[in-house]
């Protein structure tokens, strides 16, 4: 059987005025704890990690792993523009027990295919027994892991896999094609979870499934079933979610106060849902919680 993961992409819970909100993130937690996904992946751009600093980067993992651990799995992203913070970060999660990590490229200044080998090299030594995998989003960070360079950092001890943001499905069947057996191709395309599947990913970090993940269960059951007639309602009813909240951090957490699961906002520069967002929001939450 096609293997067809579904990660759920965390937000952090920030109070109106910007502060953590740290019960509101345990709050975030438990309801994503029900969700029957099979992982976490917890501070990533989801989770608005550029805000956050050391002190709370401990203390938002240290969470998510008291309430998710038992769970599911959690993986954390360490991502940084060097990789002494990135590996300072690793560590950190591993003193409290994390063993899978996701790393962003470095981001602001351009690196080449030699110094991101070299980041990724140093995340392979610093995850010790744990695992790492790849993030690639270059339209965030501005660097990019062509197939031939992620062919080679595959081959780092601990690498096990990739996370490709905004990339084509071209793009993912070619990174497909380089892996070695065994490497995890994950598309953050929400809606991709059966596209992405045929052309090679193993599933989906996925935002909007931290909201609503009943719809992408529903996909991947149907994937499953191979039946074209349930496989095409399911995934307009993903599409149905994901046009409405997409990768959009405020609508999530207004999607969360909608529900009562928690009355979360961002922290960063980001523009809050007008009226009429918010009443879509409220028809896809009715709709599909």
């Amino acid at each position: 059987m096609t293997r067809r993961d579904i990660l759920t992409a965390i937000p952090t819970a920030f109070a109106h005025d910007g502060s953590l909100d740290l019960e509101g993130c345990r709050a975030i937690f438990r309801y994503v704890a029900t969700s029957g996904n099979e992982g976490a992946f917890v501070l990533g751009t989801t989770g608005e990690f550029p805000a956050i600093d050391d002190a709370e980067f401990r203390d938002v993992v240290e969470a998510a792993l008291t309430e998710l651990s038992g769970v599911t799995r959690v993986v954390v992203h360490v991502g940084a523009p060097s990789a002494f913070e990135a590996a300072r970060r690793v560590r950190t999660a591993r003193a409290l027990g994390a063993r899978e990590f996701a790393a962003l490229t470095p981001y602001y200044f351009e690196s080449s295919d030699e110094a991101l080998y070299s980041y990724y090299q140093t995340l392979s030594e610093a995850v010790g027994d744990g695992e790492l995998y790849v993030y690639n989003y270059p339209k965030r960070s501005g660097n990019h892991v062509s197939p031939e360079l992620l062919a080679r950092i595959a081959e780092l001890p601990n690498v096990v896999g990739v996370k490709a943001s905004e990339l084509t499905l071209d793009q993912i069947a070619a990174y497909r094609e380089v892996a070695p057996e065994g490497f995890v191709v994950y598309t953050g395309a929400d809606r991709d979870l059966v596209a992405a599947g045929e052309r090679g990913a193993d599933g989906v970090v996925s935002g909007v499934s931290s909201v609503l993940p009943k719809p992408f269960r529903e996909l991947a059951a149907a994937a499953d079933s191979g039946d074209a007639a349930w496989i095409s309602a399911a995934q307009a009813d993903v599409d149905d979610v994901v046009a409405i909240i997409g990768g959009d951090m405020p609508r999530m957490r207004a999607a969360l106060r909608h529900m009562r699961v928690v009355d979360a906002h961002s922290r960063m520069a980001l523009d809050e849902p007008d009226a009429a967002a918010l009443s879509e929001i409220a028809r896809v939450c009715d709709a599909y919680a």
